[in-house]
């Protein structure tokens, strides 16, 4: 339809061609925002007036008007990529497809990803060994004993499906694998056509890769899903919020510090559902890996995008991980010519943005995130006072609500023949970790630095924090040997504990058994008390977890951590070395060495000394070493799997099984319909993330989902994770909602448990669900703001569609949740502006009525009957009147 915007490209002899934006009218195209013109072109090339209309071009290069018309447009990414905790329930969904295939009669093999898909193993590992030089092989032998039923299966996905690539697992962290190697950034397809690469993820930080210019985010499993089949993904055409960087970071702040600021001010500047475009002169000073660190927290400031355009830096980036410089000459060429290229030291080539904000690099000042959400920053010399005080105030997001006599407890501890105490704020995880930080040379080298200075004035680690070290690729591990800083790593106990994303993605393993036992014993002294008011007194401590992750939600690292930090690298050692929290590190010692106290800025490394070793020792050939050919390890080669098209199912499996959702299906279903006395299986409040939701942790002993894996044989010890089982509905099921640190306000503590309204009994939320489903009633979720952020989850929407949750009603949801709700048939509800459940004086007692029509479309309204079925229900819950009608009323 735009044949004629096709254009010629001669280069090294060879014809290409490319569909020339600077065709259309420049006037508008020039006026563009870099991000609207990827997704311009895309439209463009994919305009067949079917998926793509001609409108929907003229709908984006009109977006100075279209962004505020809240108009849909298609947007078909160039490929996928999925880890292997989102992409094996994936695989588990087109297998099960290619079964239903096969009953109704058709060819099972069309059943494949037409869109190229990236499957990255790296999330099945955790920190079960640690502080030695066996810990990596270790963690990956029982990586593979717990998870070889998964990884047969993905294996034999990777011959059953076409346009499927699987890493292998030791491989390194999915994002900084799609950054170093699987990124495009301009394809040439078998026709010669030039475009630029683009992607959708099954993880929410996807987003890294808008760090070197190629435009992408996290989706549901189940819109990529869609898009693996060639389905293009439904946007809203969004506003584009510029972000303008002068200066640059002063000597004592890191890559961390500025993530962390802006995630705090974007927050509280408010672009969720936006784009954020980078701009101006500071941003030139930032590495690629620098602005893949922004870009990769853009979940945490909730934008869908964090977007850099290319420029010559980021060519150089590629220069130095690897590809080919002829190709890059082509990739620089093509952008040029089509105007995606940019200076931002040029100032007059800047498009329009809906809204611009500036940050001074240089006014940045070290600071940590915590210690419940990523987005609370605090300043590094506020830290101490700040959680000082937040362990006695009132139970929020930065504090806990202990009593002042409970605040001083502290238990002594014997480790490995030390002793040592243990009290609030003491750190018992202590971890480099997360795709976040760990494609970042500057940091990485930076902490080897600082444990090279600590341990020549002879600092050491406490013997209860937990330490590990979990490079995002191999190439970390060469130039931390090649710079003779690994050995300093190792001496303070950050031996090398897996390639892949452990401890942010809740794989910490266990803490040490006489730390464990100490944070939860039971304190006798507390007995009288513990008689008196009928509660289990417990030490209760408050530790902490710093790591150089970007989660750090409530339950998420570990069940036993409370208070968790986001913190560069540096700071990861530094405050292992200190082994608390509360430490004025302005002013105290970070410990005692051979020649007496070790203050911070004894060891904190110049900016010049980590650009030397970076310059030194981070070599091109180290990339090329490790992704010249990855088979994965020997374990990977020797494992046996089926073969052939369809997956041959074990029905004793406790690891896959074929899908519930499409039993019975239909060409063309029937709309689900309204909703008719549905009760409330659970009320909470906000930030309710998908960790609440959809654990991904260690599946507790007293859970549903144990009792299932008991009654299968399975061993506790074999447990595993939640999220290695989410091939699984029966434990997935169960697993739903099992968060030790949920807030369900119909019953009066913390835990997975809530009230059966109809008999006014309290059980595990899978039991009442069940009880609910036996006789019949639906079920909805009442909930507060941000309902669904977090980690990209298909679970945290088919988890309740398996509990029988037909609709929620919240005061907003997190973007990708919402498309997964929508994708499982759950109805995702929106209080009025200014309206919650507790301003409409609903407590969760009541039942629901809930009229949706066949062509209900975002942003209509619907009607809600709430009313009490029975007068004993209202008196049983000690509701003595109904607020505007004894028995109910109707909500807009």
């Amino acid at each position: 339809m735009f044949k004629s915007l096709l254009t010629t490209l001669i280069f090294d002899e060879k014809k290409y061609k490319f569909y020339d934006l600077t065709k259309l009218d420049v006037s508008f195209y020039d006026k563009l925002p870099y991000s609207i013109r990827y997704l311009l072109e895309s439209a463009i090339r994919h305009c067949d007036g079917f998926h793509v209309l001609e409108k929907d071009v003229k709908n984006l290069l009109n977006w100075e008007n279209t962004q505020f018309q809240s108009i849909e447009v298609p947007f078909k990414p160039a490929r996928v990529i999925l880890q292997d905790y989102t992409g094996a329930p994936a695989l588990v969904d087109l297998a099960s497809m290619r079964n239903v295939v096969k009953e109704l009669g058709g060819d099972p093999n069309k059943i494949n990803p037409i869109c190229p898909v990236d499957l990255v193993i790296d999330h099945s590992i955790q920190v079960d060994s640690y502080g030695n030089l066996d810990a990596l092989v270790k963690n990956q032998e029982i990586e593979f004993i717990l998870n070889k039923e998964r990884f047969k299966f993905m294996k034999w996905g990777a011959q059953a499906f076409q346009n499927l690539q699987i890493i292998p697992p030791g491989s390194g962290i999915v994002h900084q694998v799609n950054l170093e190697y699987l990124a495009r950034i301009v394809y040439s397809d078998d026709n010669c056509l030039l475009y630029p690469d683009s992607v959708v993820g099954t993880d929410s930080h996807t987003t890294m890769i808008n760090g070197c210019g190629v435009l992408g985010w996290g989706v549901g499993g189940i819109e990529a899903e869609a898009v693996m089949l060639g389905q293009p993904v439904s946007i809203v055409i969004p506003e584009v919020i510029g972000y303008k960087l002068i200066n640059r970071l002063p000597d004592i702040a890191t890559v961390t510090d500025l993530v962390l600021t802006i995630t705090k001010n974007l927050r509280e500047i408010g672009v969720v559902g936006k784009f954020v475009e980078f701009f101006g002169p500071g941003v030139a000073t930032l590495s690629i890996a620098d602005r893949a660190t922004i870009g990769n927290m853009c979940p945490e400031y909730g934008a869908a995008v964090g977007f850099f355009p290319i420029d010559c830096r980021t060519i150089e980036y590629l220069t130095q991980t690897g590809r080919d410089p002829q190709v890059l000459k082509l990739i620089e060429t093509y952008l040029k010519a089509n105007r995606l290229f940019v200076d931002y030291d040029d100032t007059s080539k800047v498009p329009n943005f809906t809204k611009v904000f500036e940050l001074d690099l240089s006014t940045i000042v070290p600071c940590v995130s915590g210690p419940k959400r990523p987005q609370d920053q605090v300043p590094l010399y506020n830290l101490h006072t700040e959680f000082k005080k937040g362990l006695t105030s009132r139970v929020s997001f930065k504090s806990f609500g202990l009593r002042e006599e409970e605040a001083v407890k502290e238990v002594p501890l014997v480790i490995n023949g030390r002793n040592c105490v243990l009290k609030h704020g003491s750190v018992a995880i202590s971890a480099i970790t997360s795709c976040t930080n760990t494609s970042n040379p500057t940091v990485m080298l930076g902490a080897g630095l600082i444990a090279k200075k600590a341990v020549d004035l002879g600092l050491e680690v406490p013997p209860y924090v937990k330490t590990s070290l979990s490079p995002g690729s191999g190439v970390v591990t060469k130039y931390l040997e090649a710079s003779g800083l690994l050995p300093s790593l190792e001496k303070l106990g950050y031996h090398i504990t897996g390639y892949g994303c452990m401890t942010c993605a809740g794989g910490s393993g266990p803490l040490d058994e006489v730390v464990a036992k100490a944070v939860d014993e039971v304190d006798f002294d507390y007995t009288e008390r513990q008689q008196n008011e009928g509660i289990d007194c417990l030490n209760d401590l408050i530790i902490t977890g710093v790591l150089s992750g970007n989660r750090n939600f409530e339950g998420r690292i570990h069940p036993q951590i409370r208070a968790n930090y986001l913190a560069s690298p540096m700071l990861v050692i530094v405050y292992g070395l200190a082994g608390r929290i509360d430490i004025d590190l302005e002013n105290e010692p970070i410990g005692i060495g051979k020649h007496g106290p070790v203050y911070l800025h004894e060891i904190w490394p110049t900016r010049e000394e980590i650009s030397y070793f970076e310059e030194t020792f981070v070599k091109s050939r180290f990339f090329q070493e490790v992704y010249s050919n990855i088979k994965g390890n020997e374990q990977w080669q020797s494992l046996e799997c089926p073969t052939g098209p369809l997956y041959p199912w074990d029905t004793e499996s406790t690891y896959i099984k074929k899908v519930p959702f499409l039993d019975g299906f239909k060409i063309n279903p029937k709309n689900p319909g309204s909703i008719k006395n549905a009760y409330t299986l659970l009320k909470l409040g906000d930030s309710i993330t998908t960790d609440h939701i959809s654990p991904a942790g260690s599946i507790s002993r007293t859970s549903p989902a144990a009792s299932y894996l008991l009654s299968k044989g399975v061993h506790p010890k074999d447990f595993n994770v939640y999220a290695a089982r989410r091939g699984h509905d029966e434990i997935m099921t169960r697993g739903t909602f099992a968060n030790i640190r949920l807030i369900n306000t119909l019953i009066s503590k913390p835990g997975p448990r809530t009230l059966y309204v109809p008999r006014n009994e309290e059980y595990d939320i899978y039991t009442a669900a069940m009880k609910y489903k036996e006789e019949g009633h639906p079920l909805i979720i009442l909930a507060g703001k941000e309902y669904g952020c977090g980690s990209s989850r298909d679970w945290a929407a088919k988890g309740p569609f398996m509990l029988g949750v037909k609709a929620i009603i919240a005061e907003s949801f997190e973007r990708i949740h919402r498309s997964n709700l929508i994708g499982m048939g759950i109805v995702p509800l929106q209080f009025l502006s200014g309206q919650n459940s507790e301003k409409l004086r609903l407590t969760g007692l009541e039942q629901f009525s809930i009229d949706i029509p066949d062509d209900i479309r975002p942003g209509d309204r619907v009607k809600v009957e709430v009313f009490y079925n029975t007068f004993e229900i209202l008196v049983k819950n000690g509701v003595e009147e109904f607020p505007d009608h004894k028995w109910g009323r109707t909500l807009d």
